[in-house]
């Protein structure tokens, strides 16, 4: 596709301003309402209509005809804290050596400002697709007042493009997340004498089990589903035998597994009570023979599967994960995404689209 330079310049300067805008109004999860507010702003100055349902704001291109397959282009705008490291003002979009300093600018204001470039490129233009961009809530911890909550707000659609940094490189699929609560019991007794039953000591066999345990099926692309004891909580007397220990496992599951049956393999080899947290975060891969991944391929792509979540995990549709900056940089202090990769983010987008249009 040729691009005209100056077009180019006025969507990099107007998604650039947009992100500094986000970086500069605070929007830790489930508090997006002024993050809302400007993305919401920015398309009216263009006279887009939008929607809005809590904090999550979406516009369909103009010419949208319910006959036509629709694509959801989706990131999110809310952000983690901001952590103690940071030695420049995490709310302050600072601009040095080519690079936009800020909370939030790499994860994933760099992703949704080129998806809405590339949604605005389209926005006027007869494709034979509908278009989605809809900027999310609560990605981040994974809410029910984020992408979830506006699906049936949604067409069904054939393929969701979800921005997050991965260096323009595909992610096609995606390992979801099971958290278990983990309650090893035994019974309480005075520490001087020979009486109870340790907590601790039960879900020591436990743990040493998890530290070395393998699940049985790996996946061909996402490899080894990941269990991992992330939290312990035991004891609240030095002289007092504990008669409870919690844990906490973070599993990362593959395409192999259903989280049910990730869950049950678990319950079958340890001695704890489990409880999940949730079952909702899914993994994900694309089906093969689907146009993506044909697309993937004419453009020279790298595609691989990813171990870490995003909204991919609550989206019941074909997706991709992909988008400008580098998830090693995301929830780093003095988080930074630089200038060029928003550019080249919206025309990797709007490439990415214009292959996909053009196969039957």
């Amino acid at each position: 596709m040729n691009y005209s330079n100056t077009l180019f310049q006025s969507f990099n300067e107007e998604t650039t301003s947009l992100l500094v805008s986000l970086i500069e109004t605070p929007s830790l999860s489930k508090e997006e309402e002024k993050t809302g507010d400007l993305i919401a702003d920015f398309f009216e100055k263009k006279n887009i209509k939008t929607h809005r349902k809590g904090n999550n704001i979406w516009a369909s291109n103009r010419y949208f005809d319910p006959k036509k397959p629709s694509i959801l282009l989706n990131s999110h705008h809310d952000t983690v804290k901001p952590n103690a490291g940071y030695t420049k003002d995490p709310f302050k979009a600072i601009r040095e050596d080519g690079r936009i300093y800020g909370l939030g600018s790499n994860d994933a204001g760099g992703c949704l400002v080129s998806l809405i470039g590339a949604f605005c490129y389209f926005y006027e233009r007869e494709i034979p697709y509908n278009l989605i961009l809809a900027a999310t809530a609560e990605e981040e911890i994974s809410g029910k007042n984020g992408i979830e909550s506006i699906l049936n707000e949604l067409p069904e659609l054939e393929l969701a493009i979800v921005g997050e940094p991965t260096l323009m490189q595909m992610a096609v699929a995606e390992k979801g997340l099971l958290v278990i609560d983990a309650t090893a019991k035994g019974q309480a007794g005075h520490a001087a004498r020979e009486e109870g039953e340790n907590a601790i000591y039960k879900a020591l066999d436990d743990l040493n089990k998890i530290r070395d345990y393998e699940f049985k099926k790996v996946s061909p692309y996402l490899g080894k589903t990941k269990v991992t004891t992330t939290i312990i909580q035991a004891g609240s007397q030095h002289n007092v035998i504990p008669d409870l220990c919690k844990y906490t496992l973070d599993v990362r599951v593959t395409d192999s597994y259903t989280l049910e049956e990730a869950f049950a393999e678990l319950k079958n080899i340890l001695q704890a009570e489990l409880t999940p947290r949730s079952l909702r975060l899914n993994s994900s891969k694309v089906p093969e023979g689907h146009k993506i991944l044909e697309v993937g391929k004419t453009l020279e792509l790298e595609t691989y599967g990813s171990p870490t979540l995003s909204d991919q995990a609550l989206i019941p549709y074909p997706s991709v994960k992909i988008g400008p900056g580098d998830s090693a940089r995301s929830h780093t202090a003095d988080e930074f995404i630089y200038i060029d990769e928003i550019q080249e983010g919206i025309k990797g987008y709007i490439n990415l689209l214009d292959q996909y249009f053009q196969l039957p």
